[in-house]
């Protein structure tokens, strides 16, 4: 077992070694005279390299599934050019031996390819050239410069789209970051391809230079070194030389079409081959080719006998495709018969946290023919939601319920039904928020939201309640507004440890150190997610929660209850509170209780031993009264405030209250900052003061 990581290692070194190993071999082929068998051998390598690159090139589905494709061509080329040099150092030096001077691949190349005549062979090379040059490789250079901009272009509105699915609770946060690199990736591929594409045309100009070399000098050193006649030399030098060339031609344009695979490629699920006969597979392409080469073989002048079989083949091709295509599907088979002895967990499970009841009457605001009204509505609620709370709100499930009345509506929140009421799917609610004028002709009703007096009506007279000053708005609209008050009263049941996971992942990005200080030591993730879900049970939202954090972090050097880190953190987060009830400028608006009350209930605080903070009913009672009277104007008159108190019996007031006055965020004296101005607008007195 101890030898292991040394043979890793070592293969680490091999692989490592061994692009260093083929740079050096480059150069050895450009410095050191090589054997004409030896020659050989590279020549086949590279017309190897060249076919697997192609191959790779055309079986990948996208551009990206080749990254390394400019990195492969810029080798391929300079292993090429090597393979020039050597070749070239063979054919001048041995050239007036005879065509096998310089290896049979090359001989082959130039009496097998073009039948001996070196005339010809220079006409095929200049077509080569004229191909490689010209069409492919200058195709591809603009493609790819083109898709480099475009790429580079376009790249800040990726990145914003990544942001805005992450933000929306899409995608995970690693799902962005691989999507991110993705991106990153794409740009830097096009912008290296942009360059590759000046190697492919660099190296065909090089063939060309160096054929004109091989074919000079081969002269001169034939008539003058070695004493052949014009004819002789030109015999031997020029057919080695055209030959060379056509050995490396013949792997560059491999490589080229391979470059221009790649950046004309359009992304798809399937590879090239496959994409193409898959747009090809249409017998409405291959019936009208068939007719009109059968109009061309009837022609005066055109050769019948070659067109008609065509035109047959073409013809046969789309009576195929059509018989295909017509071809019924196969049967699916059929499912077996449940086992009614069975039960599955999807009978008594839902794993849906938040899920709305719809009675049948209330199926058509979910059709998604008719526009999908109510699900279009509860995304948006989700959506500000997830704004307002600071945390991604789960999916909502709408399913319909025979046992609910036709166009009755049940919302449950973590299996607990919170909320149920009545819509119309076919009318719209007026409300009278106070300043509407006369009576409107409809069945009676309470908005389910603010409770608010309304009146169901027809579509036809929303305009009429409009205008005599009511809130008119659809059946979707009531029910979705419902939802949002349900689920910021029950928003603590929305948060768990998973949500709280993902806050503190995303936070980690910005603020590593403070994480780490946080969680998961000293503060477990139940602990952090229970003194989360305190402060939403107050209406305190969770936007800022690197604050948030760095509350809990210092609180938790005191305590690791989540009830008293709850209580340690308030001060730090009364600026948040605060900003909900009043400007900047505007003073805080403060109902109190009389020091005598304060008193009398600090001293049962501190004697009730169960800690449970209750406090006698009958005087609870009392209390809730008063404030309830001296809230009263204060709510009629739409001002919020807050009801300041002692910090020993803050939690008991607020558990006293929440029924009341939910809206009223109950502050202790340290949580409103010393800068702040504030205004009592109420006292409640001491306890015989108090209503019976």
């Amino acid at each position: 077992m101890s030898f292991l990581p040394r043979t890793e290692n070592l293969g680490g070194m091999i692989r490592g070694g061994a692009l260093p190993l083929v740079i050096l071999l480059l150069v050895v082929l450009m410095v050191v005279p090589i054997p004409a068998f030896l020659l050989d051998t590279f020549f086949i390598m590279n017309i190897m390299i060249s076919l697997a690159v192609l191959m790779v090139a055309l079986n990948a589905t996208k551009p990206l599934d080749f990254s390394a494709f400019p990195t492969v061509l810029l080798f391929a080329t300079l292993f090429r050019l090597g393979l020039n040099v050597a070749s070239t150092r063979v054919v001048l030096v041995h050239g007036h031996e005879g065509e096998a001077a310089a290896g049979h691949v090359i001989e082959a190349f130039g009496s097998f390819l073009i039948g001996g005549d070196y005339v010809v062979g220079l006409f095929v090379f200049a077509i080569l050239m004229i191909i490689n040059m010209i069409v492919v490789t200058k195709g591809a250079g603009r493609v790819s410069e083109v898709s480099a901009r475009f790429t580079l272009d376009a790249l800040p509105g990726k990145q914003m789209a990544i942001d805005a699915d992450l933000n929306a609770g899409l995608i995970t946060p690693d799902e962005a970051r691989a999507r991110r690199i993705e991106v990153a990736t794409e740009a830097d591929f096009y912008g290296a391809m942009d360059g590759s594409s000046k190697f492919v045309k660099g190296d065909a100009i090089a063939g060309l230079l160096i054929l004109g070399v091989n074919i000079v000098g081969g002269l001169i050193l034939g008539i003058v070194s070695h004493g052949l006649s014009v004819g002789d030399a030109a015999h031997n030098y020029v057919m080695l030389a055209i030959g060379d060339a056509l050995v490396a031609q013949v792997p560059s344009l491999m490589l080229s079409i391979a470059a221009a695979a790649i950046v004309t490629r359009v992304k798809a699920d399937n590879d090239l081959a496959s994409q193409i006969s898959g747009q090809f597979g249409s017998h409405k392409t291959w019936a009208p080719v068939a007719g009109i080469l059968g109009l061309l073989a009837i022609l005066p002048g055109m050769p019948a006998l070659v067109i008609l079989p065509a035109a047959a083949g073409a013809g046969f091709t789309a009576w195929k495709l059509r018989k295909i295509a017509n071809r019924p599907p196969p049967p699916e088979p059929a499912a077996p018969p449940p086992d009614l002895s069975k039960i599955g967990w999807d009978e008594v499970t839902d794993t849906m946290q938040i899920v709305v009841d719809i009675g049948y009457g209330l199926v058509p605001l979910v059709d998604e023919r008719k526009g999908s009204a109510l699900m279009n509505r509860i995304t948006g609620v989700r959506r500000q939601l997830s704004k307002e709370l600071g945390f991604v709100v789960p999916q909502v499930r709408v399913r319909d319920d025979i046992n609910l009345a036709p166009y009755t509506y049940r919302v449950s929140v973590g299996g607990v039904v919170v909320g149920e009421d009545q819509a119309s799917p076919d009318e719209m609610l007026a409300l009278d928020t106070g300043q509407a004028v006369g009576r409107l002709s409809g069945k009676q009703a309470k908005d389910p939201t603010f409770g608010l007096d309304a009146v169901w009506i027809a579509p036809s007279d929303a305009d009429q309640a409009t205008g005599a000053g009511y809130l008119v708005v659809d059946s979707g609209t009531v029910i979705a507004t419902h939802l949002n008050q349900l689920l910021i009263q029950n928003a603590s049941d929305l948060l768990g440890p998973d949500e709280v996971q993902a806050l503190l992942d995303e936070l980690k990005e910005s603020a590593g150190q403070l994480v780490a200080s946080l969680s998961p030591q000293p503060v477990p993730l139940t602990t952090l997610t229970q003194v989360l879900k305190g402060l939403l049970a107050e209406n305190i939202p969770l936007k800022e929660f690197r604050r948030i954090a760095s509350a809990i972090a210092v609180a938790a050097q005191r305590s690791l209850d989540p009830h008293e880190i709850g209580e340690l953190i308030r001060p730090a987060l009364g600026p948040l509170i605060i900003q909900k009830l009043c400007s900047v400028r505007e003073p805080l608006r403060v109902m109190t209780l009389e020091g005598q009350l304060e008193a009398l209930l600090g001293q049962a605080m501190r004697s009730d031993t169960s800690n449970r903070g209750t406090i006698e009913p009958d005087l609870g009672r009392r209390i809730v009264d008063a404030l309830q009277k001296a809230a009263a104007p204060l709510i009629a008159e739409a001002k919020p405030f807050a009801l300041v108190v002692q910090p020993s019996i803050r939690q008991a007031i607020r558990r006293l209250v929440k029924s009341c006055l939910p809206d009223t965020p109950v502050m202790s004296f340290f949580e409103v900052p010393e800068e702040k101005p504030v205004e009592v607008v109420a006292v409640v007195g001491a306890p015989e003061a108090l209503p019976a």
